[in-house]
């Protein structure tokens, strides 16, 4: 997942809004077992996706999440030994032992795999739509060597793989038996030794090492900024309802329990338009991003 700048509100608001906002998306997903909140909040995050831009990476994510998530409603069945609504008897199978399928077990492998599918797509939201980089400005305050390191890890990432894969192109033109993997991490881990005694002196030389604090900028909360927080703080306080007045309860074993009434659907609906509340007012953002 890569960042890129778009015209949007998400865009256009700071990276600490942008960061609540993606995170009380996924702290939700994470707090919550019930079907109508995770729904809500995959409604949530799909629609602030396609708001923001950056519904192709997210669909990109959802590619590699959805396989997981499923992975994770096979496996449950199969090592959940709970439940009481027996809906296949397979007998002794190895290890397992008396491998008995059950409803209940079905049903909350596939909410884990959604909880997964939410928390993804919610971090996959926050790698498209929040400007890495004053991410890091804002970790710079409290330490400036801690900020660069960041920096140039991130950066180094994309040169090392290049580096891996010109390296096993040029090892496979040679004759003779093809190179094992082996052979090419120690070249790739060399070069990078190199090249960060070679990144470390040129930072000493420019005076990175004696460099002071840098001053705090001091930057008015725009519109955008107070909309997005406000959204963060509104979905984690329904999320919060919900579980302390036990709406849209939902239990698994030893029987199902879902709770699905209009309270629940008056939840959802607040929960989707928390979410997309923020996106309606467009005004100031080309301006923000130029």
């Amino acid at each position: 997942m890569n960042y890129r700048r778009c015209s949007s509100p998400l865009h256009a608001s700071r990276a600490a809004a942008g960061m609540a906002y993606c995170g009380a998306l996924a702290l939700g997903s994470l707090v919550s077992d019930s079907p109508v909140v995770l729904v809500a909040i995959l409604a949530g995050v799909v629609g602030a996706a396609v708001a923001a831009g950056v519904g192709r990476e997210i669909r990109h994510a959802a590619l590699l999440a959805v396989p997981l998530a499923l992975l994770i409603a096979v496996i449950n069945p199969l090592v959940a030994r709970e439940g009481l609504t027996v809906i296949a008897r397979f007998g002794e199978v190895g290890p397992l032992g008396q491998l008995d399928i059950t409803l209940e077990a079905v049903v909350y492998g596939a909410i884990l795999g959604l909880r997964a599918l939410v928390v993804i797509l919610a971090c996959a939201l926050y790698a498209a739509a929040v400007d890495p980089d004053e991410v890091l400005r804002l970790f710079r305050r409290l330490s400036l060597r801690s900020a660069l390191t960041a920096t140039l890890a991130t950066r180094m990432v994309p040169v090392l793989s290049r580096d891996a894969r010109r390296m096993a192109d040029a090892q496979r033109c040679r004759p003779g038996a093809p190179p094992g993997r082996t052979a090419v991490v120690r070249a790739v881990a060399t070069n990078a030794l190199d090249r960060a005694v070679d990144v470390a002196a040129t930072l000493e030389l420019r005076g990175y090492g004696v460099a002071r604090r840098p001053p705090r900028e001091r930057r008015r909360w725009s519109r955008h900024d107070l909309a997005f927080t406000a959204s963060a703080i509104g979905l984690v306080g329904l999320v919060a309802v919900s579980r302390i007045y036990a709406l849209a309860e939902f239990g698994a074993y030893p029987q199902l329990r879902i709770a699905l009434g209009v309270e629940e659907l008056l939840l959802a609906a607040a929960i989707i338009a928390v979410c997309w509340l923020p996106f309606l007012d467009r005004r100031g953002v080309a301006r923000s991003r130029s």
